[in-house]
């Protein structure tokens, strides 16, 4: 056979330039999907014969046509730099020149410590336990569906969290007042994977380079996850591979819009709006916010400060002349 045709197509080309430089899942999707696009906006045309003017032809129909929010906009950038930089390894001027969209600064959405207390007490019991965990540690919805048993330390009242975003770890805070039911959850899991060493199974799924250095040790307890699902799947980057995956985030997901609407919160509610909750009621009791910023994982201060605007005393922490 002619070596060409072995040449893999070039999403499949990108797919595993991604999974080489450990991207997630989640990132994958997006620049396949982008550059797809891309591709299909200017005729199936291949990129390594476009330039600027096609690049900012394609972000402006995004803009003007599709009218997508400016993050979404250079998501759609950042996939098409990719595959120029990492994929066709080409260093072009022109990449820096493109014009990128300002993103907006939106106030978020926060609870009051009333709404989240009926928020938890509406939610279905088999999701309880991880809404609780996004509000009282302050975890991003995929952080808390990722923790493994081992992520939790009782005696230090902390939760590690590996592979956040960015791909940075940090150490959060576990509530005291869920210690009970976690120690609970962590029992379940060992049942369940028990169960799974029986017949066979029971490793965990691990980034590549770690599962290949600890080899059949990603079958030991601590690995496991915090929240697993209810049954084996297979790996969706190695379908040979059949393992227990974390539970899917869109149950989760669905859960706290359903008790949102039961506790008749009339407030857009969503998973990270009580990541949002966390770090404004730390605020409003007086918690400093370098530790705030520390907790949250953030890199820049000024990405902490959006929720001094919506402390309890008002826009700001102001209170209004009429008020006096």
């Amino acid at each position: 056979m002619n070596p060409e045709q072995k040449k893999p197509k070039l999403l499949e080309q990108m797919s595993d330039s991604i999974r080489l430089h450990q991207y997630s899942m989640a990132t994958e999707r997006a620049y396949l999907h982008w550059v797809r696009r891309f591709i299909l906006f200017h005729g199936k045309r291949h990129p390594k014969d476009m330039g600027k003017e096609e690049v900012e032809a394609f972000l402006t129909h995004l803009a003007v046509n599709r009218k997508v929010a400016p993050s979404t906009q250079n998501v759609a950038l950042a996939s098409i730099l990719y595959l120029y930089n990492k994929v066709f390894d080409l260093d072009l001027p022109w990449l820096d020149d493109v014009v990128r969209a300002k993103p907006r600064q939106r106030i978020p959405v926060v609870l009051t410590k009333q709404e989240v207390a009926s928020l938890l007490d509406k939610c279905r019991y088999s999701q309880q336990l991880p809404v609780s965990v996004m509000y009282g540690s302050g975890l991003r919805l995929m952080e808390c569906a990722r923790l493994r048993v081992g992520d939790l330390d009782f005696d230090r009242h902390t939760i590690r969290i590996h592979y956040g975003k960015g791909g940075k770890d940090r150490v959060t805070i576990l509530p005291g007042r869920l210690e009970a039911a976690l120690k609970k959850q962590i029992a379940l899991v060992a049942c369940v994977h028990e169960q799974d060493l029986a017949v066979g199974a029971g490793s965990a799924k691990l980034p590549k380079a770690l599962n290949r250095k600890i080899g059949t040790s990603s079958k030991r307890f601590y690995w496991q996850y915090l929240f697993p699902g209810a049954a084996r799947t297979k790996d969706p980057r190695n379908e040979h591979r059949n393992a227990r995956w974390h539970i899917h985030p869109s149950s989760v997901q669905k859960a706290v819009t359903d008790a949102s609407k039961r506790a008749n919160i009339r407030k857009r509610v969503t998973c990270h709006t009580l990541r949002h909750s966390f770090a404004t009621h730390l605020l409003e009791t007086g918690t400093d916010i370098r530790t705030i910023q520390k907790l949250l994982g953030h890199s820049d201060l000024n990405t902490t400060m959006i929720y001094t605007h919506v402390v309890a005393q008002g826009a700001l922490g102001a209170r209004s002349p009429l008020d006096n």
